[in-house]
């Protein structure tokens, strides 16, 4: 195949597209607008579906090496009262490992030992997409220009190509806004995810490898607030105080440690994915609240299967057309239950609280169940 491929974006989609791409023959560049390839982010959890995406690639080794399978999952009361418990190691004898962390500049560094660093060019921020004949003419910020046969969008929920071809698909705020920090020695941690739904919002403890813990705290707040911009850790223990001790520890440990901080967004989910010769993948495609902890799960799945279909096809532009069909409905799923997900926990009434706290109890297994194979029975051919 002589076209050229070009991908715009260097994360987690961007960079798995890649490694699908070029395990198909093919060798795409990619562009990405940062000046250095240093992922922003803390830990992150990868489900059973992306562990089998990462599978078929057969790079599923080198990355579970960098990061830990949990035993459960748990919701809890502000008071410490169970919820609900997930027995993780049941669940992957049904779909296969599930509840993998790991800490984001991790898999990024274990994604880029599969490529060409030479086809990678940092400092490369997309100005505009025009057409060019039947190609496409990229140009970017410092001048420079680039034509390419494909497109492939994978630079985030901001991203640069979306606003070119759906200049009114913007993201939309979910109500809430969120803290996330790595602490390098954190607290004594259970092998278990767990988060503490309160009056106050969500506090959600994860224990990563090496006795790194990450947590984070979602608070319902007005959008771009500069007071939960400006927000430090003593008022982060204030705002949870009445939460469990090992709360309170973790936030005591996050003293003097960065905090990364942002609203909750996610895209609208009325839009197509392809648009002639340009596709969006990823975040750029179909962003989602983190409340399913599907984000990079979806975004893996998209390079696995777009590199079939465009292996598939000899026109990479039926390719394009197939994989949008493949991936609407699946993925809007997604992004509407994490955002009701999302909602519900968010609940600051005290009478909606204590429904969705009866609701957690009174849920049956078997339902969660029949909910998971939906989500983990995915085509990946």
């Amino acid at each position: 195949m002589q076209q050229q491929f070009t991908i715009i974006g260097g994360g987690i989609a961007g960079l798995t597209a890649a490694i699908a791409l070029r395990q198909k023959g093919i060798d795409p560049v990619i562009f990405e607008a940062a000046p250095e390839l240093k992922p922003v982010g803390a830990g992150l959890g990868l489900a059973a579906n992306a562990i089998q995406a990462l599978a078929v690639l057969g790079i599923e080794k080198e990355i579970i090496a960098k990061g830990r399978f949990l035993e459960g999952f748990s919701f809890r009361t502000e008071k410490d009262t169970l919820l609900a418990h997930t027995d993780t190691t049941a669940i992957s004898r049904g779909f296969g490992q599930d509840n993998f962390v790991i800490h984001r500049a991790d898999l990024h560094e274990a994604l880029l030992a599969y490529l060409d660093r030479s086809r990678i060019h940092t400092g490369k921020a997309l100005a505009s997409v025009e057409l060019h004949g039947r190609s496409l003419l990229l140009r970017f910020r410092d001048g420079s220009e680039h034509l390419t046969d494909y497109l492939i969008a994978a630079d985030g929920i901001h991203s640069v190509v979306r606003q070119h071809v759906l200049p009114g698909v913007t993201p939309q705020y979910a109500g809430y806004t969120c803290w996330r920090c790595v602490v390098p020695d954190g607290p004594a941690a259970a092998e278990e995810v767990e988060e503490i739904l309160g009056p106050a919002g969500r506090f959600g403890i994860v224990p990563l490898n090496d006795g790194k813990v990450y947590w984070f705290a979602c608070v319902n707040a007005p959008a771009r607030d500069p007071e939960m911009k400006n927000m430090t850790v003593a008022q982060l223990r204030r705002i949870f105080s009445g939460y469990p001790e090992r709360v309170q520890a973790l936030l005591q440990a996050s003293e003097g440690l960065p905090l990364i901080w942002g609203d909750i967004t996610d895209l609208p989910v009325s839009h197509e994915y392809v648009h002639g010769n340009i596709v969006l993948i990823g975040d750029a495609a179909h962003a989602t609240t983190p409340n399913m902890g599907q984000g990079a799960c979806q975004a893996i799945e998209d390079a696995v299967i777009l590199a079939a279909e465009i292996a598939r096809h000899t026109d990479p532009g039926m390719a394009f057309r197939v994989f949008g069909k493949r991936r609407l409905s699946r993925t809007r799923m997604v992004v509407r239950r994490s955002r009701m997900m999302g909602n519900v926990a968010q609940w600051r009434h005290p009478l909606l609280r204590a429904l969705r706290n009866t609701l957690f109890r009174m849920t049956p297994a078997a339902v969660f169940k029949r909910q998971l194979k939906t989500l983990y029975n995915v085509d990946l051919s």
